[in-house]
């Protein structure tokens, strides 16, 4: 991703040169960086809003709730694990994360999580991921979002008026892709399973 970034940078002042326009440039590299800073500093505050929100949701027990909610639904898709386990624990707070569409948010839940499959699968070869850590890595990638926060946010920031109308096209494309990664993850695994048969 660096490279990518500083190809893009470097490219942009290429053609900059080639035509003309370093004075445009320069202009738009002063602005969107006074953009980029205040566009930071919103996210962070609804991200530290909505991340407290979610300690505060930990600590009183809601989430422990939500998790008895969700167990029947996890035990399918995570067998093996622990029921009340730390790793069940916290793939669900790392779901309700997403749901709420806190993407960055939820990335501590789900590197705490990844670390408790493995502690409790006990993994005779820890280099190679799990079944369960590649569900977990595809639910959290392509994640269901049922308020795309950080997406409303950004909206907002950049001057529209109904920042949430986005929620059907979010709720359709979100579930098709949650479908889709799951199916294959659940697939290729049968594939894998096939393949070790003499």
């Amino acid at each position: 991703m660096t490279y990518i970034m500083t190809g893009m940078v470097v490219l942009a002042v290429i053609a900059a040169a080639f035509t003309g326009k370093m004075g445009e440039l320069s202009t738009a590299f002063l602005e969107e960086c006074g953009g980029a800073v205040q566009l930071a500093i919103t996210l962070t505050g609804i991200i530290a809003l909505w991340s407290g929100i979610m300690r505060v949701a930990q600590s009183s027990g809601l989430t422990g709730k939500l998790a008895v909610l969700l167990r029947p639904l996890l035990s399918k898709l995570f067998g093996g694990l622990q029921k009340g386990g730390k790793a069940m624990q916290y793939i669900t707070l790392n779901i309700i994360a997403n749901l709420l569409g806190l993407g960055n948010a939820s990335t501590p839940f789900g590197l705490a999580a990844m670390r408790e499959i493995e502690r409790e699968e006990h993994s005779p070869a820890p280099e190679y991921a799990s079944h369960n850590m590649i569900v977990f890595a595809v639910l959290n990638t392509a994640s269901l979002q049922l308020v795309p926060t950080t997406a409303a946010a950004l909206r907002l920031a950049h001057g529209s008026d109904a920042p949430m109308e986005i929620l059907p096209c979010v709720w359709l494309t979100s579930a098709c892709a949650l479908t889709a990664a799951l199916v294959s993850a659940f697939a290729f695994r049968k594939l894998a399973k096939k393949r070790r048969l003499p």
